[in-house]
């Protein structure tokens, strides 16, 4: 998937990411807008009335099944034990890409040295002596600087061809258009939160680069002079938001990973309790007891089994987001991951 589509080859763009996902709005808000802890819930939710569902639907009775054999203490001790493993894995996969955050003061140094210059950069293009220090408020203030130039570029027009002009304030007005939804999103939206990235994301940087280098590039002979200055400034604010987007994108990332290696710590106890009752307290000879129609046994089990995964629930709930947006975002610059119009037409 593209960190950018098209709609046509006239540069009429699909903006949103949800338009360019290509899928439904609900499967979109789950795997990347939902409450990760009821994501979480929700797997454990169908963990435990999934394994009630198919002790109902076997032919045997569930009671009998369960306590014909020792199969509940194998069952205990392999969620002990897959628990105690997997919680540690995750643990100390988090501390190696958190680890990256250590180094040697010459490295420290560097990366001061790299992000000041950086801000300098942006401050330079967004006209404002120093640029915002909010992740939310510094991206708001890139977009709002591309709009600018774009109407900057709207007013060079006025001597082109008016078939050109036209085209060129089609892209322009899809600028404007994109630019006030992205500066609504990241209104009042605080890092460490989903709605920053989300809003970015929905800035379609990367195709209004290319088709603003293509129609500089196919008529450039057209174009007045200051024409093609006003398409080069608003190309260097545009190569600006790329480096921005994933630099607070990493952050967020290592937001996330700090974020699930706490989550997984607390709920790793509930999990391992559970599994241990069930190793020490679960009696195979009681008879069988039944609420609302289904045993007491088949319940606990069930119960155990979605307490003991727990983990895994919000290590899954957490991971669907992350290569999500992975995915989403695995060009930087004017790069399309897929076949798009323009490409066909290319290859007529």
């Amino acid at each position: 998937m593209s960190d950018g589509d098209a709609d046509d080859s006239r540069g009429q763009t699909s903006d949103t990411i949800r338009e360019r996902a290509g899928v439904s709005t609900t499967k979109l808000w789950l795997l990347m807008s939902a409450d990760r802890r009821l994501v979480a819930l929700g797997i454990v939710a169908f963990l435990f009335f999934g394994v009630v569902v198919g002790g109902v639907a076997h032919p045997k009775p569930a009671h009998v099944l369960i306590t014909a054999s020792d199969s509940v203490d194998t069952l205990a001790q392999a969620l002990v034990g897959s628990t105690v493993t997997g919680v540690t894995l995750v643990l100390t996969l988090s501390q190696l890409v958190l680890s990256q955050e250590q180094g040697a003061v010459g490295d420290q140094r560097e990366r001061m040295e790299e992000a000041t210059a950086f801000r300098s950069d942006v401050s330079e293009l967004i006209d404002e002596p120093v640029s915002p220090t909010e992740p939310s408020a510094f991206l708001r203030a890139l977009v709002r600087s591309t709009e600018r130039r774009a109407d900057e570029l709207e007013a060079a027009l006025t001597e082109l061809d008016p078939e050109l002009a036209d085209r060129i304030r089609e892209f322009v007005d899809g600028i404007r258009e994109n630019s006030e939804t992205v500066r609504e999103g990241l209104d009042d939206a605080r890092f460490g939160e989903f709605d920053v990235i989300r809003s970015a994301l929905d800035f379609n940087y990367s195709w209004k680069l290319y088709t603003a280098r293509r129609l500089r590039a196919e008529h450039e002979d057209a174009l007045s002079e200051a024409a093609i200055e006003r398409f080069e400034a608003l190309s260097a604010v545009l190569e600006l938001f790329g480096p921005a987007r994933e630099h607070f994108k990493t952050l967020y990332f290592q937001w996330e990973l700090i974020d699930l290696s706490r989550s997984i710590l607390w709920v790793s106890l509930p999990s391992l309790l559970a599994s241990t009752w069930a190793l020490l307290f679960f009696d195979i000879d009681a008879p069988a007891t039944y609420v609302a129609g289904l045993p007491v046994s088949l319940l606990q089990i069930a119960a155990v089994v979605a307490v003991a995964l727990l983990p895994f629930a919000v290590l899954l709930s957490y991971i669907l987001r992350i290569v999500t947006v992975t995915k989403r975002t695995l060009s930087i610059g004017p790069f399309i991951l897929r076949e798009t119009d323009r490409d066909a037409e290319f290859e007529e």
